[in-house]
């Protein structure tokens, strides 16, 4: 949790953040996924002044719970004096506590964003899905989060002014915002009417942007002139062995050019045979893609 302390920005963790999606796809399914297709709604995370501290932070955890399906987790939830927002036990379940940073007393309206981080963690801990590393695994629970429909949250809580700053979560609010659009992308949504916090929604459209570029890359149809060239100029020099990320090209088995690029979607790799106009359907997503190659 930063709070008060200057915020990192970018995208130094986008590799993670899409090896997150590829695995969460490989775990899950794409039918799996699909399920989510209905965000955590505003109303259900509501937290006013007025509500009983106790009692609204079960409730809010209960709602959690019930959106990543896990319908036999109970959450203890409890306050005390951390540095981090949140701490939960994983244990075998099915019940967990969860400790919540004391300045959440006096600043409820962000009990969702933690305790959907906290949540994440019991869910992923039941799929035995974990990335190795402290760091990466939480770059991980981030990710799930938000892709599974509740990390909007995450990034509403980012709130920055002259003399102060908030944030939650191991991602940056551009990549809060890549993950959180490469969502509505699939399940065209407009997560943006949800955003309290202006910078939120700054780094939304951010991440937006940066999400669409995934879908315009070169060998796709969508992608622009210079990408077109781009692209031409290394296949054209394929046998150099030079470097041609994000698509790399290579010898088929009956020794034929083909290329292989990520999955927009998933970000899992497909490999297709360099030919042309090419329809390539992504075995993990199911995406469907018009290529040029």
């Amino acid at each position: 949790m930063a709070n008060g302390k200057p915020v990192e920005h970018g995208y130094p963790h986008l590799e993670t953040v899409r090896a997150a999606v590829t695995a969460l796809y490989k775990r899950l399914s794409c039918d799996t996924v699909l399920t989510f297709a209905t965000s955590l709604a505003p109303a259900d995370v509501a937290f006013c002044d007025t509500d009983d501290l106790h009692l609204g932070a079960q409730r809010v955890a209960r709602e959690i719970v019930r959106h990543f399906r896990l319908p036999d987790a109970r959450l203890v939830v409890g306050f005390r004096e951390m540095t981090h927002a949140a701490n939960v036990e994983l244990t075998a379940g099915p019940e967990y506590f969860v400790e919540l940073n004391d300045r959440f007393r006096s600043h409820r309206r962000d009990i969702g964003a933690a305790l959907a981080h906290e949540v994440a963690h019991v869910y992923l801990h039941r799929l035995d899905l974990a990335f190795p590393g402290t760091a990466a695994n939480e770059i991980l629970t981030d990710t799930v989060t938000t892709y599974l429909g509740a990390g909007w949250l995450l990034l509403d809580a980012f709130r920055q002014d002259e003399v102060s700053s908030q944030k939650f979560g191991y991602l940056t609010p551009e990549e809060f915002g890549y993950v959180l659009a490469k969502r509505a992308l699939l399940f065209d949504e407009d997560p943006s009417v949800w955003f309290t916090s202006p910078q939120a929604y700054t780094a939304y459209t951010m991440g937006l942007a940066k999400a669409r570029q995934d879908e315009r890359q070169p060998p796709l149809t969508a992608a622009g002139r210079a990408g077109r060239r781009r692209y031409a100029h290394d296949r054209r020099h394929a046998s150099d062995g030079r470097p041609a990320a994000p698509y790399a090209f290579a010898p088929g088995p009956s020794g034929d050019l083909r290329v292989s690029f990520p999955c927009p979607t998933c970000h899992q790799r497909i490999r297709v045979p360099v030919r042309g106009r090419v329809r390539a359907r992504c075995g993990l997503c199911r995406t469907v893609l018009e290529c040029d190659t």
